[in-house]
């Protein structure tokens, strides 16, 4: 399939550098071939960005967090394992710790936090994008790009239905071509709720430009 992006749908917001308010949760699901195509784009992200990264790649633990390790020591951004209960910070990459879901939840205060958890128990992936993706809409965080990226199976393709349907995120899939496995791209591409699929030297310029950091 041809790379296509619906510039209809990107609405810029007004950037000012300030990494007090979070204007946007990009999260970023990925499987087979993930741990270096993440590197081809996290460290491309200003830390200055007023946004914060959430990352599920499928690993049993043990390994997510060297994974992190070696992204913070390449990245700009602070790239970390998640923690539970941890506040959702902009410049931060949260990776979701292997063989647990990581989600988002508000606090007390409506601040948005990170909660680690087993349950649900009946997923075939742990972590799941599609978990992660669901706890957005159901804390009715706006403002959501999703990016799905090399992969097997179909993980976060349920998600991004309901992420567009709902809350109107933006999704991002990589394209054929330079997906070591095109699976999950595949699977969120058929859904129809895909507004750009982009090669992965693309992706982290197109993630920038979607939110309006620049044109």
């Amino acid at each position: 399939m041809n790379s296509f992006i619906n510039k209809d749908i990107i609405v810029p917001f007004n950037y000012s550098g300030n990494k007090e308010n979070i204007k946007k949760i990009v999260v970023i699901g990925t499987s087979t071939g993930g741990p270096r195509a993440l590197q081809e784009v996290i460290p491309l992200i200003p830390e200055d960005v007023p946004a914060a990264f959430l990352i599920v790649q499928h690993m049993p633990s043990g390994f997510t967090k060297s994974l992190a390790e070696r992204l913070n020591n390449l990245s700009m951004l602070t790239v970390k394992e998640a923690e539970d209960n941890e506040i959702i910070r902009p410049g931060f990459a949260y990776v979701a710790p292997g063989s647990y879901h990581m989600m988002v939840k508000k606090n007390e205060h409506g601040e948005l936090k990170i909660k680690i958890s087993s349950e649900p128990s009946d997923k075939r992936y742990k972590p799941s994008v599609d978990v992660l993706l669901n706890s957005l809409t159901e804390t009715q965080v706006s403002n959501v790009i999703c990016v799905i990226m090399t992969g097997m199976g179909s993980d976060g393709s349920k998600g991004i239905v309901n992420l567009k349907r709902k809350s109107n995120g933006y999704i991002i899939a990589q394209d054929e071509k330079t997906s070591v496995v095109y699976g999950m791209p595949k699977a969120a591409v058929k859904t129809g709720m895909v507004d750009a699929i982009v090669p992965l030297n693309e992706i982290a310029d197109h993630i920038l430009k979607t939110m309006g950091v620049y044109k």
